[in-house]
C-alpha cells in the first residue's frame, strides 16, 4: 500500500500499531487527533514526509472532512469510555464514514468492539453498535472490525493486573467467571491494515478478532501473577458487593469501575461462533504466553535482572 491513509485516533493504543504496520508497508499516513502532539512519537518510525499530523475531532463533520481529504483509505479507531462516548462513537463514526465517501476513498474501516449491539444494555456496546449502523449507511462498503480485549506493552488490561499482583498480597477479583478472548494488538493491527488494503475482499463485511484462548478473569489474573513471580491470594468478590460499590462510589481496590463497565462485565468478551475472524486474514493469532512475558518482566522483583526473567 503506497497511498495516503487517514487514521482517526492513530495515536491511541491500537492506532499506533496500525500506523506502524502501514508505515512498514510504505503507505503515507495521516494521523488525525484532537491533539496531534500526543502522536508525535510515531514520526521517527516512517521515512521523510511519510507521516502527517492534523488537528481533527472526529465528532466535528468539517474537521473529519479535512482530515480525510485525498485519502485512499480511512480507518476510524476512536473510542472511549465515559462522558462523550455516544458523541464519539455514533456521530464520530458517521462523520468519518461520510468524509471517506466524500474523499472518494476506496476503503473505510470502522473499528468497533466484540459485543457491539445497538440494542445492548451497556452504553458502550450500544453506542458502538449504533456507530456501525450509521457508518454503513454513510459508506456502503464499510468494513467493520470488532476486536476482543487487546493486550500489548501499553495496554490497560494485563498491565493493570500485573501492577495489582505485584503490589498487593491479597487481590480482589471482580466477576472471576467472566470470559475473555484476548488478542495481541499487533495481530489486530495487521488484520485492520489488510482490510483497508483489500476492500474488494473485505469491504461490507463484519469481522470479530479474538485470540486463540478463552480465559476467565481469574485465570488471566492468576497467569499474570505467576508470570511476574508473585503469589498473591486471589479473593473473588461477590457480585452483590461489587454492584453496590460501583453504584454508590464507582471504586474498587486498584482501579475505578464505572457502572457501564460493570454492565459490560456481565457479558463474555468472546467472538461469536459464526463470526469470521483472524482466519479470514490468514493470521494465526499469538497467545498471551508467547509475547506478554517480553514486557511483563518489568514487574518482576529485579526486573530484567531477575533470575526467571524472560529471555
Amino acid at each position: 500500500m503506497d497511498g495516503l491513509v487517514t487514521l482517526f485516533g492513530g495515536g491511541g493504543f491500537l492506532g499506533r500499531y496500525v500506523a506502524q504496520e502501514l508505515l512498514r508497508q510504505g503507505a503515507r499516513v495521516r494521523i488525525a487527533e484532537r491533539d496531534p502532539s500526543n502522536a508525535y512519537f510515531l514520526k521517527p518510525l516512517g521515512g521523510l514526509g511519510q507521516t502527517q499530523f492534523v488537528v481533527a475531532d472526529v465528532a466535528d463533520p468539517e474537521g473529519a472532512r479535512r482530515a480525510a481529504h485525498g485519502a485512499q483509505a480511512v480507518i476510524n479507531l476512536v473510542g472511549l469510555f465515559g462522558r462523550g462516548m455516544e458523541r464519539v462513537h455514533i456521530e464520530g463514526a458517521h462523520n468519518a464514514a461520510t468524509a471517506a465517501a466524500a474523499a472518494g476513498a476506496h476503503a473505510f474501516v470502522q473499528i468497533s468492539a466484540v459485543g457491539a449491539d445497538a440494542a445492548a444494555s451497556a452504553a458502550y456496546a450500544r453506542s458502538k453498535g449504533r456507530g456501525e449502523v450509521v457508518a454503513r449507511a454513510a459508506y456502503a462498503g464499510t468494513t467493520i472490525i470488532r476486536p476482543s480485549t487487546l493486550f500489548g506493552p501499553e495496554d490497560a488490561f494485563v498491565n493493570r493486573f500485573a501492577r495489582l499482583t505485584a503490589r498487593l498480597p491479597i487481590v480482589p477479583v471482580v466477576r472471576p467467571q467472566a470470559r475473555f478472548q484476548p488478542a495481541w494488538v499487533v495481530d489486530a493491527a495487521r488484520a485492520i491494515v489488510q482490510a483497508a488494503r483489500e476492500p474488494d475482499r473485505y469491504g461490507g463485511k463484519v469481522f470479530e478478532l479474538g485470540g486463540p484462548q478463552v480465559l476467565s478473569m481469574r485465570e488471566i489474573i492468576a497467569w499474570t501473577a505467576r508470570e511476574i513471580g508473585r503469589t498473591p491470594r486471589l479473593v473473588s468478590v461477590p457480585d452483590a458487593i461489587v454492584s453496590a460499590m460501583v453504584r454508590f462510589g464507582g471504586w474498587l481496590p486498584g482501579a475505578p469501575l464505572t457502572w457501564d463497565q460493570w454492565e459490560m462485565l456481565q457479558h463474555d468478551a468472546v467472538v461469536s461462533p459464526q463470526a469470521e475472524g483472524f482466519r479470514a486474514f490468514d493470521i494465526d493469532p499469538a497467545p498471551m504466553a508467547a509475547v506478554a512475558p517480553n514486557w511483563l518482566v518489568a514487574y518482576r522483583k529485579g526486573g530484567r535482572f531477575s533470575l526467571n526473567a524472560a529471555a
